[in-house]
């Protein structure tokens, strides 16, 4: 996924998710799961490159950032709790997937059930 359509149709596939642009600066794209209007990845262009602010668990936040150099602490984020992707072909897909499934575990709640669709 190197796309801010890829990542927004991914983002999608989860259950309750609605896709919103909060600034006048269409280059902010958030997505935000329906019942709690939490944002569990935030994507924009910066660089020259696609990147995706997605919230982590602080156990996992510097594994990710040690993997790979293309995870950073988030830009314009809590970094302690977000970690940006950087979509310039160094991550694997399926660990960019990973990393946003668990932004929207993290960002859902306990009480409710995750969609099985992640493809």
């Amino acid at each position: 996924m190197k796309t801010r359509e890829e990542i927004i149709r991914y983002c999608q596939s989860f259950s309750n998710v609605f896709e919103d642009y909060p600034f006048e600066d269409k280059n902010w794209t958030c997505m935000r799961i329906r019942k709690n209007h939490r944002i569990f990845a935030w994507i924009y262009e910066r660089e020259g490159y696609i990147w995706v602010n997605v919230k982590c668990d602080p156990q996992w936040r510097d594994f990710w950032r040690t993997a790979y150099e293309s995870v950073v602490p988030a830009y314009h984020m809590n970094k302690e709790h977000w970690n940006s992707l950087i979509l310039d072909g160094e991550i694997p897909e399926e660990e960019v997937r990973r990393m946003i499934a668990e932004s929207y575990d993290l960002c859902q709640g306990k009480s409710s059930q995750k969609n099985g669709s992640r493809e």
